[in-house]
């Protein structure tokens, strides 16, 4: 080879690689930070970039997908981003809250789907409630949280979704510890202090709602916090209705994208979550939909604790909830159209 061609081929090898670093810049993980307010704060759409930041960063992501203060990570490239959200303003639903309440359109896997979507307690009732360095955090407050963000995942994926039980007060918050209040409500309607006619009232809004919806696709997920003893963790696991073919199928889909998770981010630790018939329970028993019913953690358990106080661990099991979801209606468009 001619030494001019040699310094050609060199500077066009060094060109390359500023164009790759111009096009996925690193930056550095600062204490606190989790996925979400590390791309907010580079002026990536979360929404739109959560994925293609974990595949870019799988090697260097702890347990639930957690960042490392102080290492550099991979972002996606800002500036096709920004062009992106210069034409799409995405749509406002203020009851995600300031920070969350613009949702920009990823995809549209999940058009011509509904979605049903029950965080547990409220109102009168706040679950399970434990005491965290001299505070009371409640179920109700985390299951909410939890639900309000996949509603949002769902929703960029092109879903209709209805969040049954609401607080206007409250959209998706990013703080360790959620203040428990109780003015939460069932679609605008108060929530009756007896517990069994609680578990009617969601029951019957989702029941009307569905027949509303008659032909269209349709599934309900119910968000619970469980509470056992103290130094018992448990991995997140899900139920369903013994006779719904369906709900069986949509509860083993989440489950199956669950274990493919831990596999992947924490590989030396075994999944034990399950999914399983369990027909007593009153929503299970009483809704039309097929529908998965989710425990996320028990709050009397200091492991478990970690997973639902951190609200990148929280963002986390929606991100996975909804993969798991969207993995349950893909399939099912495929069996039906063999």
């Amino acid at each position: 080879m001619k030494p001019f061609q040699f310094t050609f081929l060199l500077i066009l090898l060094l060109q390359g690689a500023i164009w790759a670093q111009e096009e996925f810049p690193k930056v550095v993980a600062q204490e606190g930070d989790g996925i979400y307010s590390l791309l907010r704060r580079h002026g990536v759409s979360p929404t739109k970039h959560y994925n293609k930041f974990v595949t870019l960063n799988a090697e260097d992501l702890g347990e639930d997908e957690s960042l490392f203060m102080g290492r550099s990570y991979v972002l996606p490239d800002t500036l096709a981003t920004k062009k992106v959200e210069e034409i799409d303003h995405g749509i406002t639903y203020p009851i995600f809250g300031d920070d969350f309440k613009k949702v920009d359109a990823v995809s549209k896997r999940l058009d011509n789907t509904v979605y049903y979507l029950i965080s547990g307690h409220g109102g009168p009732d706040p679950g399970a409630v434990e005491k965290y360095r001299g505070k009371l955090i409640s179920e109700d407050e985390y299951a909410y949280d939890v639900t309000l963000r996949l509603a949002r995942e769902l929703l960029s994926h092109g879903a209709e979704v209805h969040i049954i039980v609401q607080d206007e007060n409250d959209g998706i918050r990013d703080e360790r510890l959620l203040e428990l209040d109780t003015d939460e409500t069932v679609l605008s309607n108060s929530i009756p202090l007896d517990q069994l006619e609680r578990l009617k009232q969601r029951s019957e809004a989702v029941n009307r709602l569905y027949l509303k919806n008659s032909g269209k696709y349709q599934r309900l997920l119910v968000t619970h916090v469980d509470s056992r003893g103290e130094g018992t963790n448990i991995d997140v696991f899900f139920y369903h209705h013994e006779k719904s073919k369906n709900g069986k199928k949509l509860a083993e889909s989440i489950h199956q994208t669950f274990l493919g998770k831990y596999k992947k981010f924490q590989p030396n630790r075994l999944y034990n979550g399950t999914f399983m018939e369990r027909s007593s329970l009153y929503v299970v028993k009483n809704t039309l939909p097929a529908m998965a019913y989710i425990e996320i953690g028990n709050i009397r358990s200091k492991k478990d604790q970690r997973r639902i106080l951190n609200p990148d661990n929280r963002q986390a099991l929606a991100n996975w909830i909804s993969e798991g979801i969207l993995l349950d209606y893909e399939s099912s468009k495929t069996e039906i159209s063999k």
